[in-house]
């Protein structure tokens, strides 16, 4: 590799780990979050000329940091010098020549704690002050994703755009959008007093499995999975548990998502086309990643008085970790739990993958009914979900056509290619 391909991959590489961080401390260094993030990204420009022909520095961290620093020095001297000159002018306009008070020009530029800008022991609460802003409720949800996955993920507004499925261009937008919000909503670097955190910390969970679900199962597109935005909602699930130890949901939602993705490698075939929990090669999950989820289940039990709702969804996803097949799976468990789930934090969806899961235990008879309650009470409309499961139960009790007409209205529902070609698939083994 050219010395400049290995100069951008280690800008790359610098970025997708620290930028978080580096976001973080300059926003503590001048007190404005969207003029630190314009910072750390013009110190990663210059460092994308800069590596390739000098080389790569020794800490490359630290070189971001100081360039983002200067820059806001500069920013800080031209600010002044210009409100010496409004100073100047305001003195030639008042007759009396009198001054026109305020704060002396010379006074504004970086906080008095500068020479602290890189204290290991504050990086921990920078970063998770970044989560909290990131995911602040004065922010719409499509405003929370992209701005947590530009500022945490590291991730490019083009990056962006490929894994929402959405236009760059819009993506930009709603980060310029998210930032002046939080500018006009005066949203502190800080973190929220512990009272608030819990609730909070809902929002920063919530945006993590959603981008997570999008990775893992895309709502549309070519393509069945995103694993790269997947990965990055696994990435700053890690940093949520280890900056919050004594939450036990930051650890479910871990537990839930390495559990998960343990399976991603046996989830698409050769060809790109979904291969279902039933046909997967169970040899070709990710060991390491199952034992991650398992542990960061139990660190859940540990913490908490029983399991939250991403914790009961990381027990279910350990009852398939843990089966040698479909069949040694443990349904009764897995019914039990999403009655659980049902009561915490009830859902349609989480009725429908109850009816699975009872589907599995019991037969399609018992499960069918269930599905039936969904559709009279018109849960999920417009969704393939509801229209998908009901075609499968009515299929395994040998009602083909109905389960043609069933499995016919999801494939005109569903968004995603691959998934769409793959329920047309059952449509004709039907006949």
């Amino acid at each position: 590799m050219s010395p400049s391909g290995s100069g951008r991959q280690a800008v790359e590489a610098a970025w997708r780990i620290e930028s978080a961080r580096i976001v973080g401390a300059l926003t503590r260094y001048t007190g404005d979050f969207a003029l630190a993030e314009d910072l750390a990204q013009e110190a990663l420009a210059e460092a994308l000329v800069a590596w390739p022909r000098d080389g790569v520095p020794r800490s490359p961290a630290g070189w971001l940091l100081t360039v983002g620093r200067r820059r806001a020095v500069d920013a800080y001297r031209r600010r002044a010098a210009l409100d010496v000159r409004y100073a100047a002018l305001a003195r030639d306009l008042d007759e009396g020549g009198a001054s026109s008070g305020g704060a002396d020009p010379r006074q504004t530029g970086p906080a008095p704690d500068a020479d602290l800008l890189w204290d290991p022991d504050r990086i921990d609460d920078d970063v998770l002050s970044l989560m909290f802003i990131s995911c602040h409720p004065i922010l719409s949800r499509e405003a929370q994703v992209a701005l947590t996955l530009r500022v945490l993920g590291g991730l490019t507004s083009d990056e962006i755009g490929r894994g929402c499925l959405v236009p760059t261009a819009t993506v930009q937008a709603r980060i310029t959008r998210a930032k002046k919000t939080l500018a006009a909503g005066r949203v502190p670097f800080t973190l929220p007093p512990p009272a608030e955190r819990r609730e909070r910390l809902g929002s920063v969970l919530s945006v993590l499995y959603l981008v997570f679900t999008e990775g893992s199962s895309a709502t549309s597109g070519p393509e069945w999975m995103r694993p790269d935005l997947a990965r990055e909602a696994v990435r700053l699930a890690r940093i949520v548990a280890r900056l919050m130890p004594d939450e036990p949901e930051a650890h479910g939602l871990l537990a839930l998502l390495e559990l998960t993705a343990a399976r991603f490698p046996a989830r698409v075939g050769h060809d790109g086309e979904p291969v279902l929990l039933e046909q997967q090669d169970r040899r070709r999950w990710d060991r390491a990643a199952i034992r991650r989820g398992r542990a960061a289940l139990a660190q859940a039990g540990r913490v908490g008085r029983g399991l939250g709702a991403y914790g009961l969804q990381a027990a279910i996803a350990e009852c398939h970790a843990v089966a040698s097949s479909v069949d040694e799976t443990d349904w009764d468990r897995i019914v039990l739990l999403y009655e659980a789930l049902g009561r915490l934090a009830p859902s349609p969806v989480v009725e429908l993958n109850r009816a699975v899961a009872v589907s599995m235990a019991q037969g399609p008879a018992a499960a069918l009914p269930l599905v039936d309650d969904l559709v009279a009470a018109g849960s999920l409309a417009g969704s393939h979900l509801l229209p998908s499961v009901r075609g499968e139960l009515l299929a395994r009790l040998g009602r083909s056509a109905e389960a043609r007409d069933e499995l016919d209205l999801a494939a005109r529902l569903c968004g995603n290619e691959r998934e769409r070609d793959l329920l047309r698939g059952k449509v004709a083994a039907l006949g």
